[in-house]
């Protein structure tokens, strides 16, 4: 459930898209406050001026959480972002430990808008060589 100070810093948010695609790149914009409303960082997609496929702004902002923020402060966190994180972007926030995400626009409202980016899924074979790559992995998590 969304709250009128959600919405103030969603608005800004929906602001910085609009930054972002005066500056000629996909309209897409977040940010991330701290438990008491008050705004740590801004960023704005920048996909094309970057060129860089992987400029989202919440994989930015989960990123400088990760690196600038310890991990009880980054689990009082909440990202407002433009549009609903996508899934590289929510791996990298749940990964950063973020406590919440509020979104303007749905993924789905957004293929509504903008359906599909024109390219075929990426195949993908797999699991193999399981017992090798065990040996390389189950270490770690030990």
């Amino acid at each position: 459930m969304t709250t009128p100070d959600d919405h103030a810093l969603l608005r800004r948010a929906i602001d910085l898209a609009a930054e972002a695609r005066e500056s000629g790149n996909p309209p897409f914009g977040s940010l991330l406050a701290g438990p008491d409303g008050t705004v740590l960082v801004e960023e704005r997609n920048t996909t094309l001026t970057d060129r860089d496929v992987t400029a989202h702004p919440e994989l930015k902002l989960a990123r400088w959480a990760a690196r600038e923020l310890d991990a009880g402060t980054a689990a009082d966190t909440t990202m407002y972002t433009s549009c609903q994180p996508c899934e590289m972007c929510a791996a990298v926030i749940r990964t950063a430990g973020l406590r919440r995400v509020v979104f303007a626009l749905s993924g789905e409202q957004l293929l509504a808008i903008r359906p599909g980016s024109g390219r075929p899924p990426v195949p993908q074979d797999g699991p193999a060589l399981l017992d090798e790559v065990r040996a390389v992995v189950e270490p770690y998590y030990r």
